[in-house]
């Protein structure tokens, strides 16, 4: 089986700060890097490291061939990110001492997408695969529309909310994914209407799977010392697709990707913090 993604990918400009700015105020970082993320490209690395076979599918542009060439590095298939006119997305994220973070991003390249290059993209899918989507990209509707017509699950990270795509999305979606903020705002949206599976992330509470008309599966989060949280939900959605990919069940999958969200918060980067396989059951048998 596959993991198809239609993702985000981005330069991240990571600041350390000693407390994240409010309105009006300069504060001096006490260090910086730069690294790959991007829900998109994060989701697809944690994937692949988790065991998944991952094919990509976005945009970059010139600038970002260096954030390919990383993609590739980790085992994913990126024959489908083309190349555009125009500047790579980018982040601007500060993180103070506990790990908290404000983002600012700009769209760049991620705007950019093709629906024919992602129908080519998904022309061998079928049943049995997987395709994941965000809402930092374009085309996202289309995509799923193709999904759906050769029986892929659909997993869809409606991040950043945005209450109408979320509604054009729900008839499309095998299981919903949201923030413990953002399930809120899809509550205050929709009120009553029926959802697909959902899970919704919850930090250092965990998570939750509430399968449709059915059961809900809640696993704790591991306890950890927080270095930096930016792409922990990525990281822990994209674990859990590459477990149902490779036929684990409900709890199981929610499991796994809480653990690997635990240590991926646990070190400083998004997409270049996301651990391997062994270290992730390595911690699970000592947990």
């Amino acid at each position: 089986m596959t993991i198809y993604n239609l993702g985000s990918i981005n330069a991240d400009y990571v600041y350390d700060v000693p407390h994240l700015p409010a309105g009006g105020e300069t504060i001096a970082a006490t260090a910086h890097r730069v690294g790959l993320g991007g829900k998109g490209a994060n989701q697809s690395v944690a994937a692949r490291l988790a065991g998944a076979e991952v094919r990509h599918i976005g945009a970059v542009g010139a600038d970002g061939r260096w954030a390919v060439e990383r993609l590739r590095g980790f085992g994913v298939d990126v024959a489908h990110v083309a190349e555009v006119g125009g500047p790579t997305a980018h982040a601007i994220i500060n993180v103070d001492p506990q790990g908290e973070n404000m983002i600012v991003l700009l769209a760049g390249a991620n705007a950019l997408q093709d629906e024919a290059r992602i129908g080519a993209a998904l022309a061998d899918a079928g049943p049995g695969d997987t395709l994941l989507l965000q809402n930092e990209t374009t085309c996202q509707l289309s995509a799923a529309q193709r999904a759906g017509a050769c029986g892929m699950r659909v997993i869809y990270s409606a991040a950043p909310f945005q209450a109408e795509a979320v509604k054009q999305m729900l008839p499309l979606t095998t299981i919903l994914v949201l923030n413990e903020v953002e399930a809120a705002q899809l509550s205050d949206t929709l009120g009553g209407r029926m959802l697909p599976d959902m899970i919704v992330t919850r930090g250092a509470r965990g998570a939750s799977w509430a399968v449709r008309g059915g059961e809900t599966v809640e696993i704790p989060a591991f306890a950890v010392e927080a270095v930096d949280t930016t792409g922990a939900g990525d990281c822990f959605i994209g674990s859990v697709a590459a477990c149902l990919d490779l036929g684990m069940g409900r709890e199981e999958a929610l499991r796994y990707g809480a653990a690997a969200a635990a240590l991926q918060v646990s070190r400083p980067g998004t997409a270049d913090a996301m651990p391997p396989r062994d270290e992730v059951l390595a911690f699970l048998g000592r947990a």
